[in-house]
């Protein structure tokens, strides 16, 4: 399938809380409950919050669209320059300076068709663009898919840490590449 991506817009902040709210729960534990999910969407990934991501300049947003289809939103990445706020993180990297992947979602009837790929491939190209020598992300220990895809692209386990959904922990690893 055709697939572009291309930087976030202001304009596009309810998309990418719309395209947020629906893709998280996939990332989940399985025994995450429906409620902790639902706390993290609303703290974390509202309209208001991508309207701030937005205006960060530390933050670069990245929007995968079908260009057959209009402009109709399949996927997104934000990546955010900078040193780890994370203790663990800061312990287990070894790029620096790095950039986090912090999110890389596509909506699930759109897996495999190469969305992810194309927003991985534009997300290595913005944090090199931005300087960074590495890139991070943590993805929970057992989200299989997801680490199978991030390995596919480069990225190794170098530690662990945890993640805050909720009011509970859930433990990630922690995976790097040079970019």
């Amino acid at each position: 399938m055709p697939v572009t991506v291309r930087p976030a817009l202001p304009a596009d902040a309810e998309a990418l809380a719309h395209l947020a709210a629906v893709t998280f729960p996939l990332a989940c534990p399985p025994d995450s409950t429906p409620q902790a999910q639902q706390a993290f969407i609303r703290a974390v990934l509202s309209v208001e919050r991508f309207t701030d991501y937005l205006a960060d300049p530390a933050r670069t947003l990245l929007l995968a669209h079908d260009p057959d289809s209009g402009d109709e939103p399949l996927g997104y990445t934000m990546l955010v320059d900078g040193d780890p706020a994370d203790a663990d993180v800061r312990a287990a990297i070894r790029l620096l300076p790095t950039i986090e992947l912090s999110k890389c979602y596509v909506l699930p009837g759109h897996h495999g068709q190469g969305v992810a790929s194309e927003l991985m491939a534009a997300s290595l190209r913005a944090g090199r663009e931005r300087g960074a020598v590495g890139m991070w992300l943590g993805v929970n220990q057992l989200n299989a898919r997801a680490q199978a895809f991030y390995h596919r692209h480069g990225f190794e386990r170098v530690g662990v840490k945890r993640f805050l959904v909720g009011d509970r922990l859930d433990d990630d690893f922690v995976l790097e590449r040079a970019l």
